[in-house]
């Protein structure tokens, strides 16, 4: 891949833009695929017809997006397999890198910044565009509501528009429908490990929580139906799809046996579907087996980004949709009518397709990054997630890996976030807001090095 001849003459921008761009469109197209060594740059600039310190230029950009890696003596290449380094270096002065937001990362093949100019452009410009910016109805406008019909149809199957609702991200859609099936006292069903941010939820309504056992595939059919005869819970939560913390998705056999389970008993199903975009061959939704029980949450904020703040909900009938309008209007009045109508154009013209198309792929060699830097540690990870689950070897105690995780300026979130009980030895790490390939392979090594020493090593260590 030595000969890779950019195109460039049509773009106006600088040039080293220019090439960065065609780069991160080849790499996306899979003209570039990982591993490909790139010319050299003096051979480039050449061919480009170019000055060299331009394509220095372009490839310090790839490099600090995270599209190439470059080692001296040995060339540059597209990120996935290039050589790894052999020692653990230090990609800024401040050292830090953050582990515990778990966010998509915004890679450059994405083209966020781009692709929001264009769209934000396209709506100011578009009939009705003042009517956006008034208020609007708390389940969201019928054109958003259509286009959010679409986008869980692909997953769900056909669904009428009055059934789905748009919501202001997906912990306001949570706290509202927690509001609605639930009075203070009642029984809610969480997986044993469960998102923080719903425990949160359900305690401020006082929600009892109850965990359910979970084993290597997930939430433990078995357990949940001992769960719902001892203490009768009205609704059960759970991340079917790269489940936040453990990464685990449940298979299809053991998501039907949980929607038989609820509807024997009467228990309503909150389906947190916060990661369901990312994999390409995914099981199909529990909405998709039993949409009459179900309460189907879908966010953008994890799949494209957390500044959208845009969540799809597909209801069991029309009397909860109006009841969950209601909730909605109460917590949060409407969702942002600019980034709906910003998020149901994408859907529409298929740029939503590609961003995530873009962040899975992002999340794919990123997850190659997980397996060369934490060869031999007990990790579980998804190979299109940004997240992963470790377990702590013997000689670490969570609390105390955190507090010298913070002294080196690694973030990361113990396992009592997510307990509902007694706390596993055990870490989340999130991969997507690191800048870059370079900072995230930094942050990792740097973890593994202290997981591999005994807490009285850890100044030498630093």
């Amino acid at each position: 891949m030595e000969t890779w001849s950019p195109t460039i003459s049509g773009d106006t921008g600088p040039k080293y833009r220019a090439i960065v761009k065609a780069l991160a469109e080849d790499i996306r197209s899979g003209r570039l695929p990982p591993g490909a060594r790139l010319p050299p740059q003096r051979a480039l600039a050449k061919q480009l017809n170019v000055d060299l310190t331009t394509v220095t230029r372009a490839f310090n950009e790839a490099r600090r997006t995270g599209l190439i890696n470059a080692t001296t003596g040995r060339g540059s290449f597209v990120r996935g397999h290039a050589p790894n380094p052999t020692e653990i270096r230090r990609p800024d002065p401040s050292g830090s890198v953050d582990f515990s937001m778990n966010m998509p990362p915004q890679p450059i093949v994405a083209r966020l910044a781009e692709r929001m100019e264009t769209g934000l452009s396209r709506l100011a410009g578009s009939p009705g565009f003042l009517d956006r910016m008034q208020y609007q109805d708390s389940a969201g406008n019928m054109a958003d509501r259509a286009a959010a019909a679409q986008w869980l149809g692909r997953r769900l199957g056909p669904l009428p528009v009055h059934r789905v609702l748009v919501g202001g991200g997906a912990q306001v859609v949570l706290a509202a429908v927690l509001a609605v099936i639930f009075k203070p006292g009642d029984a809610l069903c969480v997986p044993a490990l469960t998102y923080p941010g719903l425990r949160m939820a359900a305690e401020r309504r006082g929600i009892r929580l109850v965990p359910v056992a979970c084993d290597e595939d997930g939430l433990d059919p078995e357990a949940f139906l001992e769960s719902c005869k001892a203490d009768r819970p009205r609704a059960l939560y759970v991340v079917p799809t790269l489940d936040n913390p453990t990464t685990v998705t449940l298979p299809m056999a053991r998501r039907e046996q949980i929607a038989e389970v609820a509807r024997s008993h009467g228990v309503a199903i909150i389906e947190d579907d916060a990661y369901g975009a990312l994999p390409p061959d995914a099981p199909a939704p529990i909405a998709s087996l039993a949409g009459d029980i179900t309460w189907h949450v879908a966010t953008l904020s994890k799949c494209v980004s957390p500044g959208l703040r845009i969540a799809y909900v597909a209801v069991p009938g029309t009397n909860e949709a109006v009841r969950l309008a209601a909730e909605l209007r109460a917590i949060n009045m409407m969702a942002s009518p600019l980034t709906a109508a910003l998020a149901s154009q994408w859907i529409a013209d298929g740029e939503l397709d590609a961003i995530v198309a873009a962040i899975r792929q992002e999340n794919g060699l990123r997850q190659a990054v997980v397996r060369e830097t934490l060869q031999g540690l007990a990790v579980r990870a998804h190979p299109y997630g940004h997240h992963l689950w470790l377990r702590l070897p013997e000689l670490w105690r969570r609390g105390e890996f955190g507090a010298h995780a913070r002294q080196l300026g690694l973030s990361v979130v113990v396992s009592d976030a997510f307990s509902v009980g007694p706390a596993p030895e055990a870490i989340r790490i999130s991969l997507g807001a690191a800048s870059d390939a370079e900072t995230l392979r930094y942050g990792l090594s740097l973890l593994a090095t202290l997981l591999a020493h005994p807490p009285g090593a850890i100044t030498t260590v630093v």
